[in-house]
Formats: structure tokens, C-alpha cells, sequence
């Protein structure tokens, strides 16, 4: 099945952290919040993710949208530009977009392939873990290793 959306939440106690303090979260560029506070991104067209018959992603997508955090009058900013899910040599990541020209990939969190659950409606639900260029840009609040909310990948 070829992957057409993506839902992840950053992590639940950031995006209650940020509006708990009188900040904002908003998105756009095609990025919506669901019912759980989570994002969703649709899958752009070009790229090859799709999950096999286990479940399991294979190939690279890119997903639209942009996802922002600000609080504390602008000392805490993050954004997470056009997100991504790849496989390859440091297994299964979470990318985003580094910088406007979004030509720069980074790596802000590892996806735990042994551990995909599949939902009854063939999403699948990976728990992910922040590396140390996602605790850069999450602000520097968690260490590498630190769990996030699981990335949802459904089909369109």
C-alpha cells in the first residue's frame, strides 16, 4: 500500500509545555491537527513509500506541510518543515526539512521498525526516538533516545 499520510504528534507533553505557557502551535502549507492534538501531513507526489505486506515502510516520502512551536516571546521557536520517513543506511528515520531551501535533510528521530503495530484499517503506528539533531531543534528539552509520540503512516 503506497503511503499517503502521515499523523505524529511531536510529543504530547512539548505541544501541552507550549500552550500551557501561553504559546502557540499552528501549521500550515497543507498540515492540519487532529482530534488528539497530533498533526497530519499528506504524502507529496514524486516519492515511493509504501508498506509492505507486514507493515514494514519501504522507500523515501515526503509529506507537506509545516508544523510550529513558539512560546516565552519567541525564545522557544521550532519548526518542523515538510517531514519525511526514509530507510536506509541508519535504518528508519524521521526527517525534516533544514532551512527555507528545504535541500538539507535531517534526521530528527529514529523509527523502531521491530516494533511497527499495524491498526485494523492497515496504518501502521512506529515508536520513534529523538536523536541528537532532533534535540537541536526541539530546543535542546530532550536527549537523544528520547521517546515521542509513534508516527502514524496510512494510506491516502
Amino acid at each position: 500500500m503506497r503511503v499517503g499520510r502521515l499523523t505524529w504528534g511531536v510529543k504530547q507533553s512539548f505541544r501541552q509545555y507550549v500552550e500551557m505557557s501561553g504559546g502557540t502551535v499552528t501549521v500550515g502549507g497543507g498540515a492540519a491537527r487532529d482530534e488528539d492534538g497530533g498533526f497530519v501531513l499528506a504524502a507529496l507526489p514524486g516519492f515511493d513509500l509504501a508498506l509492505d505486506d507486514a507493515g514494514r515502510p519501504t522507500g523515501c516520502g515526503r509529506f507537506a506541510g509545516e508544523v510550529g512551536f513558539e512560546a516565552h516571546g519567541g525564545m522557544l521557536r521550532v519548526s518542523l518543515v515538510e517531514l519525511g520517513v526514509e530507510t536506509g543506511a541508519n535504518g528508519l528515520v524521521l526527517t525534516c526539512a533544514d532551512g527555507a531551501g528545504k535541500d538539507r535533510r535531517v534526521e530528527i528521530a529514529r523509527l523502531d521498525s521491530d516494533a511497527i503495530t499495524v491498526e485494523p484499517d492497515g496504518a501502521v503506528s512506529i515508536p520513534a526516538k529523538i536523536t541528537l539533531d532532533g534535540m537541536m531543534i526541539l530546543g535542546d528539552h530532550y536527549p537523544p533516545g528520547t521517546v515521542l509520540d509513534p508516527v502514524r503512516l496510512a494510506g491516502s
